[in-house]
């Protein structure tokens, strides 16, 4: 099986499109439907269907996309693993929830730039879900989200605890159960994100259906709109501390059994621990430790 063919397919079902294919590859259109075409032949087997609309993987392209997947991958890192040297070089791509990057990572990163300064460090923010399906695609070596995480392909450290706390303003009177905020508006972050989780499963708990639900991208927006009196949300102590500090904010304890989440560092059991990636995980231990 030629590899350039399985990139060109590979590129195709991801992008969803001959002409974006075409774009993301620099190939002509053309040339994208003529490798296809060549890949069908060898396969002896249609692997898109052709609609107005553009074009759907059938069911054995639905099967060769995981495998080629991993085809790519492994040649990926029979390059890197060829190439590699007793130095921490190259790219290293790393995904963090958003709360976790603001917080707790500043200083890893920083020691680990200074130490190691021809990695090519990438950091990515977002929910626990983004960053699972990412590392199990290849996109990230690895990521701290929000644990357990239960996966046969991957692989977890704890790496620290955090009480998470309803947070509300300086002028919401005082908080002594969550029947006390439940017709405020909760403000969350999109869907994956762990704490909304907790968030939503505090209240199915108690038997109440939220008001109104609000989402934001940012820590930043959250906790200002929950400062003006906009509503309310669920989120670690560490990230807040600051802002109650100031005054901006007030925050408030839940019961225990919702009060704990540990962030985990996960990466796919099966990935190259290249010399950049074992640098960081050494670092990350020593610094969680």
């Amino acid at each position: 099986m030629d590899i350039q063919l399985l990139k060109v397919f590979f590129t195709t079902a991801q992008e969803g499109s001959i002409s974006k294919a075409a774009n993301k590859l620099n190939f002509a259109q053309s040339n994208v439907t003529h490798k296809i075409q060549q890949l069908e032949t060898d396969l002896q087997t249609q692997l898109f269907y052709r609609h107005n609309r553009g074009i759907t993987l059938t069911p054995s392209g639905q099967i060769l996309i995981s495998y080629a997947e991993k085809i790519l991958h492994v040649i990926q890192e029979a390059r890197l693993a060829v190439g590699d040297s007793s130095v921490p070089a190259g790219p290293l791509h790393i995904g963090s929830l958003e709360t976790t990057a603001a917080v707790r990572l500043p200083a890893l990163l920083t020691k680990y730039h200074t130490e190691y300064p021809a990695v090519d460090f990438s950091l990515t923010t977002g929910p626990t879900e983004k960053h699972i399906h990412a590392v199990l695609h290849y996109e990230q070596n690895g990521a701290f989200v929000s644990g357990p995480v239960e996966h046969p392909d991957l692989v977890q450290e704890n790496v620290i605890d955090e009480e998470l706390v309803l947070v509300t303003s300086v002028s919401h009177p005082p908080v002594n159960s969550i029947h006390d905020v439940q017709m405020s508006t909760l403000l969350v972050f999109h869907n994956g994100c762990s704490y909304r989780a907790k968030l939503n499963q505090l209240l199915h708990e108690e038997g109440i259906l939220p008001v109104k639900l609000m989402e934001f991208g940012s820590i930043e927006t959250i906790i200002g709109c929950v400062g003006a009196g906009l509503g309310i949300s669920l989120l670690p102590r560490s990230i807040i501390t600051e802002p109650e500090k100031q005054g901006r904010i007030s925050c408030h304890t839940i019961p225990n059994n919702h009060a704990k989440v540990t962030t985990v560092f996960i990466r796919r059991k099966d990935t190259l621990i290249t010399p950049a990636l074992s640098a960081f995980l050494s670092e990350m231990r020593a610094h969680f430790a």
